[in-house]
């Protein structure tokens, strides 16, 4: 395929099957440096198999997905895992932190899993957690800490290693309404300042009226909404 001019992920004709159901039937997308792009969809959809697809998690049936000039297909698992330990991002609906570890341990573990030293990872874990208004938390356990604490500690994990493309599913879906926007504005305040790519899963127009543009998925296929100003 031929990605959109700039775009950074692409994506065409993708299909995807789960025993007789079509989790995705030809959908599309693409995505530019700096861009918050929203995926809807009702329940069901295929709105998560597309992320997960994105991702490098899940390997399409059939079609294409361009990551930086590069054909995720073609990758092998090694590569496509050291992908979403350095240039991918994660943010999961209830923030899956590590229960036994501190706040400023959860943040620092993708650098520390990719070699960096313990004190130069919580250093840069600090810096992120500060960002995101929770460096009040530090030393405290995500059992110790309310949920829209343990969301932006989530984000703040998800942003350490400056990732090109954060992936964020229903980020906001165990918040109530203030923390979810507030975790929102921080999210987006904050990969816009590294220039990452965010893909927002969501079901919510609330959330995804922080992205630029949103993308309808419906029975598995796509379809780019205009956004009106």
């Amino acid at each position: 395929m031929t990605p959109p001019p700039g775009s950074l992920l692409a994506a065409e004709d993708l299909h995807k099957t789960y025993g007789p159901t079509k989790a995705l039937d030809g959908a599309e997308f693409s995505i530019h440096p700096g861009e918050v792009v929203a995926v809807m969809g009702p329940s069901g959809s295929g709105k998560s198999t597309l992320l997960h697809c994105l991702a490098g998690i899940v390997v399409p049936d059939s079609g294409s997905i361009t990551y930086d000039g590069r054909e995720l297909a073609t990758m092998s698992d090694a590569q496509r895992s050291a992908l979403r330990r350095s240039e991918f991002g994660f943010v999961f609906q209830f923030g899956q932190l590590v229960p036994e570890l501190t706040c400023v341990e959860n943040v620092a573990l993708p650098l520390r899993l990719n070699g960096t030293s313990r004190k130069e990872a919580e250093r840069a874990a600090l810096t992120w957690l500060e960002r995101l208004e929770v460096d009040d938390l530090a030393k405290k356990r995500p059992g110790e800490v309310s949920g829209g604490q343990g969301q932006r500690v989530a984000v703040a994990r998800a942003l350490v290693t400056r990732p090109r493309v954060l992936f964020a599913d229903e980020p906001t879906g165990a918040l109530d309404s203030l923390n979810g926007e507030r975790v929102m504005e921080l999210l987006t305040d904050a990969a816009r300042s590294t220039n990452a790519a965010v893909v927002l899963v969501t079901h919510e127009a609330r959330v995804a009226a922080y992205s630029d543009r949103e993308i309808v998925v419906r029975d598995g296929r796509s379809r780019d909404m205009e956004r009106i100003v």
